[in-house]
């Protein structure tokens, strides 16, 4: 259905709980290496991701290398450095929506790809930013509410 993307992710629960979500949104989970965290047979058992096996996944050595596989015209870059909310954008089946490290970000070279798709969850100025998970459940529904015919055929 869409792509989630999670680039240089560095706390395990986060990744679990959006590989879940990708499984019961019949999305693809894209991790792109450096990772904070072992995603081998032995560490996902541990950590009881018993849904993990059923996850599309694909695994990227670097941001260049994921870079060269996508077409940036939908690619949504999630950001707390724009002014666009993501609710202003219109989603396609395919597209990647695009997440930063917990502690760094998606660096603004990156961005500049296609700065025109990056996308904010409108928050009060009391904190810094929203969960990683939360993020991409906020901005993953609204992607599925807007085609939720496509949806419910899966």
């Amino acid at each position: 259905m869409f792509n989630i993307v999670l680039v240089n992710p560095k706390i395990p629960p986060n990744t679990g709980n959006i590989g879940r979500l990708c499984v019961n949104t019949g999305s693809t989970l894209h991790l792109v290496k450096p990772l904070g965290f072992d995603i081998d047979e032995k560490s996902v058992r541990r950590a009881g991701l018993d849904y993990w096996h059923k996850l599309d996944l694909m695994v990227w050595e670097s941001l260049e290398e994921f870079s060269e596989s996508i077409d940036f015209k939908r690619a949504f870059f999630a950001t707390t450095k724009s002014d666009k909310p993501y609710f202003e954008v219109n989603y396609k089946p395919g597209d990647y929506l695009i997440f930063g490290s917990e502690t760094e970000g998606l660096p603004m070279e990156f961005m500049q790809k296609n700065w025109k798709n990056a996308v904010t969850i409108p928050m009060t100025k009391e904190g810094r930013s929203l969960n990683l998970a939360v993020s991409a459940g906020i901005i993953l529904y609204e992607a599925i509410r807007q085609n939720f015919d496509t949806f419910k055929g899966l």
